[in-house]
């Protein structure tokens, strides 16, 4: 009798590891989509930009964000006086920076012709093959995945109209 003994041991130990291994998955979940940007060295001036408008809290919220994220040669290419102006005006800063943000996972296949985004503006978008542009800015690396969201590395940074 003591083999069915060690088979009944066997398989609780083996729930037990099942149960345990499934319980350290839980514990180290997917990036959010700040975890994504700030994991991308490309992408360490958006981050620095992000974090210091106040915005990594939305990026690590629970609902689901496109970001439209240029990438840090997009942000060499904007004149430094703007982003000096952009560093001393929080608010507008902000304006810029969600203007890169759409509500839900928009992949770069399903991108419609037009997106709102978390400030009310639209983007205009076109596809030529497997090229999508948003208004002047071109998708250079598409829907990297994140637990909260979808990421697009841009090329340009979009500036929102100027409300009159």
């Amino acid at each position: 009798m003591p083999q069915p003994k060690r088979l009944f041991l066997g398989s609780v130990g083996a729930i037990a590891c099942a149960l345990l291994m499934s319980g350290c998955a839980s514990l180290n979940p997917a990036p959010t989509l700040a975890d994504t940007l700030a994991a991308r060295p490309e992408l360490s001036t958006l981050n620095r930009l992000m974090t210091q408008a106040g915005l990594q809290d939305t990026l690590r919220g629970e609902a689901a964000l496109t970001v439209l994220a240029p990438n840090d040669e997009a942000f060499k290419a904007v004149p430094k006086a703007t982003l000096d102006a952009l560093a001393a005006d929080p608010a507008r800063l902000k304006a810029v920076l969600g203007h890169h943000v759409v509500a839900g996972r928009v992949s770069a296949r399903e991108m419609p012709a037009k997106v709102r985004t978390s400030t009310g503006t639209e983007i205009a978008t076109s596809r030529a093959g497997d090229f999508v542009t948003l208004e002047e800015a071109m998708i250079v690396q598409a829907d990297l995945p994140a637990r909260n969201g979808t990421v697009h590395v841009i090329d340009r940074v979009l500036m929102p109209p100027v409300k009159k």
